[in-house]
């Protein structure tokens, strides 16, 4: 060997110094990929795993996910949000359901409550001191 190719060489305890703070690093970078995985919708990694985590098989969450699909915990079911066209989402559902039936998972479709809909409201009521209208129920004259 070249005498001067032999001085660029690290020395050996350096050397397994820097594979050993290499394989430190690869272990905090794949935890982090993988906690980021679970960020929840504000941001954060939950304490415990998603439902959609725990309920659902991960082949059938990775076609659901890769179709844009999101877990809504609010509905225990995975969504497409609102914002893509009627078109797009019709294309992302049949490549979902071909995706999913090709690996022998089941799946099935409702229709999403719609966003305007409310408990309904109390009917108002008469403040204190005032006379009830006509139309308040004898009970409330009371």
């Amino acid at each position: 060997m070249n005498p001067d190719a032999q001085r660029e060489l690290i020395p050996r305890n350096h050397t397994l110094h820097l594979i050993d703070a290499l394989d430190v690093m690869t272990a905090k970078l794949l935890d982090a990929a993988e906690q980021w995985h679970l960020l929840d919708d504000t941001g954060r990694v939950p304490a415990a795993p998603s439902y959609a985590e725990l309920s659902v098989p991960e082949d059938a969450r990775t076609v659901l996910y890769g179709c844009y699909f999101q877990y809504s915990p609010h509905e225990s079911a995975f969504v497409l949000p609102a914002s893509y066209s009627t078109t797009d989402r019709a294309l992302l559902i049949q490549t979902a359901v071909r995706l999913l039936t090709a690996q022998g998972i089941g799946v099935n479709f409702r229709h999403a409550a719609p966003a305007s809909a409310r408990p309904p409201t109390r009917p108002p009521t008469a403040a204190l001191g005032t006379q009830p209208t006509a139309g308040t129920p004898s009970s409330a004259r009371r």
